[in-house]
């Protein structure tokens, strides 16, 4: 089945979003989603790194381990090409953002270990996409989870101002709740588009 890049795109965000459909990604996001400001630091962050790792990861293994039927490595190239990007993300907003890096912390470099950044690049390689599809498959995905940390951290902003959530509710917990609703509205867009 010959998918358009632009579905591949959209079904990436919506019905096969990484965060809320494939359960990835889930330890930055509840991390995170603390304060919006933050949050859409990280979904930036997330979607530039991604969409970066997955172009490059898709030169070296087609371009380099195919050929030289190396693909057994492929993992540990993938993991060195991340490492790579997160610590050039890192040097960026180093130097123009202190602030956001400063607020970051220690989540900026768990971005290497955040498993949407290796599984974007393991989709691409087991579901035999060309370069576009890639780019559409990887930018849609990064989006996809950017959408759902800055919504998680927008309700949990607003619930704290009007809602006297229960102790035993505070933090992680509320969190698995606004992600469960959630999931249960993406799941709506089911039916729009089928990537394989």
């Amino acid at each position: 089945m010959n998918t358009h890049p632009l579905l591949i795109f959209i079904a990436a965000i919506f019905p096969h979003n990484i965060a809320l459909t494939y359960i990835l990604g889930m330890c930055p996001l509840i991390a995170i989603s603390k304060n919006l400001k933050t949050a859409f630091g990280m979904g930036i962050s997330v979607i530039f790194v991604v969409t970066l790792t997955a172009v490059i990861n898709w030169f070296v293994y087609n371009l380099i381990l195919l050929p030289t039927n190396s693909q057994i490595i492929s993992y540990v190239i993938f993991i060195i090409t991340i490492a790579a990007s997160v610590q050039l993300v890192e040097m960026l907003l180093e130097r123009f953002f202190p602030p956001l890096q400063v607020a970051f912390g220690i989540f900026l470099p768990l971005i290497t270990v955040n498993c949407i950044v290796l599984a974007v690049s393991l989709f691409m390689v087991l579901r035999e996409y060309d370069f576009i599809k890639t780019v559409c498959f990887a930018s849609g995905s990064a989006i996809g989870w950017a959408i759902t940390i800055v919504t998680v951290s927008a309700i949990k902003e607003k619930l704290l101002l009007i809602a006297d959530i229960p102790k035993g509710l505070k933090g992680p917990a509320i969190t698995m709740i606004i992600l469960g609703i959630l999931s249960l509205a993406f799941m709506g867009f089911g039916g729009m588009v089928k990537i394989r």
